[in-house]
């Protein structure tokens, strides 16, 4: 599919899902002229338009009702796929590069016990899944890995293939980076919002700001847009691991915290 094409889907599906939805938090976006797709949780330049409306308040008490839907209602938990999954999936599956990318999420989603939309989240929101993708800070492909990271867990350059030529490899980059999350998740006892943060901001950075998500507006952004594109492809589920439905919040550490991180690296699997 063209590029073209690509922004069109992606121009009627913003005029389907905006009217509707009214209780979650704002999602940005855009396709860039190579036909992938860019999320956030705010305007962060004059290419993002609101992909989403929602509220301000970021808090599954209560669990999170997509598109004004309430418990009980048609699409909360009746087996149908409410209208900002639909959306979201149908400009998923316009992209050639996330029909590659499926069967490795399946397969690591299946290894880590993940749900499967967490991990779709976390490549719309790190590479839009572009396989190629590389960061202004060196990260590589779809779960956007940095190299130290990605040798942590094995994937280390060699005679036949250099460590970024690997990264490109969709299987290879989604293996690493699920084992990563998984890792994450087990060392922050399951708080999906945390693991995130650190997934962004290296751990280090999670734990120093006394296990709460680093003042950091980048993090912030991040930890929002990913929960909130997992809520639209899942809704009703917030643990990441498939069990019955938990609690996300978005508890951000205090200004003195924030002081303490100054000058902290904060690159994405920053080393700590």
């Amino acid at each position: 599919m063209s590029a073209s094409r690509f922004r069109t889907l992606l121009a009627s599906l913003l005029l389907i899902a905006v009217p509707v939805f009214a209780r979650a938090a704002d999602i940005y976006g855009y396709v860039d002229a190579q036909g992938v797709a860019h999320f956030a949780a705010e305007k962060l330049d004059e290419r993002y338009q609101l992909f989403f409306k929602g509220g301000q308040q970021f808090d599954t008490a209560d669990g999170i009702a997509p598109l004004g839907i309430t418990r009980g209602a048609k699409g909360a938990g009746d087996g149908s796929v409410p209208p900002a999954a639909q959306t979201l999936l149908a400009l998923f599956e316009a992209s050639p590069n996330y029909k590659t990318a499926k069967a490795a999420l399946h397969d690591a989603a299946r290894t880590h016990s993940i749900d499967y939309e967490l991990l779709q989240a976390l490549v719309a929101t790190e590479s839009g899944f572009d396989a190629q993708a590389v960061s202004p800070k060196g990260a590589l492909g779809l779960m956007q890995l940095m190299p130290d990271t990605a040798e942590r867990y094995g994937v280390r350059g060699d005679k036949r293939r250099t460590q970024q030529n690997k990264l490109f490899d969709p299987r290879i980059n989604i293996t690493a980076g699920a084992r990563y999350l998984d890792d994450l998740i087990d060392l922050f006892e399951g708080q999906v919002e945390l693991a995130l943060a650190a997934y962004n901001a290296g751990e280090g950075a999670v734990q120093r700001a006394g296990n709460k998500i680093p003042n950091y507006r980048e993090t912030q952004n991040y930890v929002k847009t990913v929960l909130q594109l997992y809520a639209y492809l899942k809704p009703g589920t917030t643990t990441g691991r498939g069990k019955a439905p938990g609690r996300v919040r978005m508890e951000i550490a205090g200004p003195r915290a924030a002081a303490a991180e100054r000058g902290a690296d904060t690159a994405p699997q920053a080393t700590e």
